[in-house]
């Protein structure tokens, strides 16, 4: 709870400034992919030789549930933009719930939405809850580039009632849309991308039982994809069925990831091929553990059997992005760890990230595929905090060991590097001392 009423605060005072951003550089590489701001239910999509990100924007609660208790409250779109999956540029909001003339402008009900390409124009879709009535519709908002200016349409989709839109453009140039309420349902788009062409088909109904909604439709090598969140116990994994028709029937095949471990109830996500990689694009609520209704994107790559089922996949910290080694390299969000510890820099600013803690001899970390291609490095940095000092290894090619001088409050501590490190290569840090010192980032200059 501290968590969330000091997050409340932080963010408040600054959304403001942040929803007006533009073209804003976030530099991660790892996961969570976007920091500074909550970026749930990541639809991506492969425009213009980019990946783009279309998520739903959590912000703290300012809405509650039937119950009472703190709920979603979701009031804008933003779109990013990467060409290396490492660094993104925010292109700023593009569409607020005060802008959708059949919304209600103060339900911050716009959940997770999706955006295509067809016939030179791009076409966001996205729920709201209406002015008058109940429950979601749909809508379309329209563009002449990926990132905007969007422009609402006047009224919804008819005929289509729920959250969580997806389209699938088949290879004839046929449009599918695709819904969670009820159940999951779909039905295909008239050429103008705003009119449902037939009557909307339930598509879950074979599938195991338990709460779905999140749908997700894509095709290949012949084989078209219903992948889901899908609650079989308490909390949502992400599944899959497979059909040989965009509208079914989908028979199930299995999980593409489990349960979150820390209890994260939703999960939402988008699979992607970029550059001849698959990548699962989803969310966890890294940057609000004691609120999972405050949520951040990751991604991790997806590989597919000869048979075309997908193996199933492990959320990692380490993410997909290559990360230079003259950047601020995060060691804690490691590829492995043996011993130490991961905590928050800043208990009041929790988008501050994390720390490593290394509090006995041998505890270890290890960061993987770090890039060393730009130049060899001269020094290495660390930003440290040892009350007593300690000695850090650090193994890159080489190892080396560096007596860190004592410092109770975070340091840029700077050492001339012993030998030539060159290429990509795993990092890895392990404590000799047995002295108490955390680690925020190393650089290598």
């Amino acid at each position: 709870m501290k968590y969330l009423l000091i997050l409340t605060a932080l963010v408040a005072l600054s959304a403001s400034s942040r929803a007006d951003e533009k073209d804003k550089k976030i530099v991660t590489g790892t996961n969570p992919v976007i920091t500074g701001q909550f970026t749930a239910d990541p639809t991506a999509r492969v425009f213009e030789g980019k990946i783009y990100m279309y998520p739903s924007h959590d912000i703290p609660s300012v809405i509650t549930h039937h119950d009472g208790s703190a709920w979603f409250s979701m009031p804008d779109y933003h779109v990013f933009s990467s060409e290396d999956l490492t660094t993104w540029t925010d292109h700023g909001v593009i569409l607020r719930q005060e802008d959708v003339p059949w919304g209600k402008p103060d339900a911050y009900a716009m959940w997770a939405p999706d955006c295509v390409f067809k016939d030179g124009k791009y076409y966001f879709y996205f729920p709201d809850a209406p002015a008058e009535g109940k429950g979601f519709n749909i809508g379309v908002a329209v563009a002449d580039k990926p990132y905007g200016p969007f422009v609402p349409e006047a009224a919804p989709i008819e005929g289509v009632f729920g959250i969580d839109p997806c389209v699938l453009t088949d290879d004839d140039g046929k449009s599918y849309i695709y819904w969670s309420g009820m159940g999951l349902s779909g039905c295909r788009l008239q050429d103008n991308m705003r009119e449902l062409d037939g009557e909307p088909l339930r598509l879950d109904t074979p599938l195991p039982e338990g709460f779905k909604e999140g749908p997700f439709v894509f095709k290949r090598n012949g084989i078209y994809y219903l992948t889901y969140p899908w609650v079989r116990n308490n909390t949502e994994t992400l599944a899959y069925a497979i059909s040989d028709h965009p509208l079914g029937p989908f028979e199930y095949k299995g999980l593409i990831m489990r349960e979150s471990p820390t209890g994260c109830w939703t999960n939402h996500h988008s699979l992607v091929e970029y550059n001849g990689e698959w990548y699962l694009f989803y969310h966890h609520n890294d940057y609000s553990p004691d609120f999972d209704k405050n949520r951040s994107a990751r991604i991790d790559r997806v590989f597919f059997n000869e048979d075309g089922t997908i193996q199933e996949v492990a959320p990692t910290l380490r993410g997909v992005g290559p990360v230079k080694a003259t950047s601020k390299v995060e060691i804690d969000r490691y590829s492995s760890i043996e011993g130490a510890a991961i905590d928050y820099v800043d208990q009041t600013d929790l988008f501050r990230g994390w720390k490593t803690i290394f509090s006995k001899a041998g505890d270890q970390i290890c960061f993987n595929s770090l890039d060393f291609s730009d130049d060899a490095p001269d020094h290495v940095v660390f930003c440290v905090r040892a009350p007593k000092g300690g000695q850090l290894a650090v193994t890159a090619g080489e190892t080396a060991v560096f007596d860190i001088p004592a410092s109770p409050e975070w340091k840029e501590i700077s050492f001339p590097m012993p030998h030539q490190v060159t290429g990509v290569q795993d990092l890895k840090v392990e404590s000799l001392s047995g002295q108490h010192v955390e680690v925020d980032w190393i650089s290598f200059d």
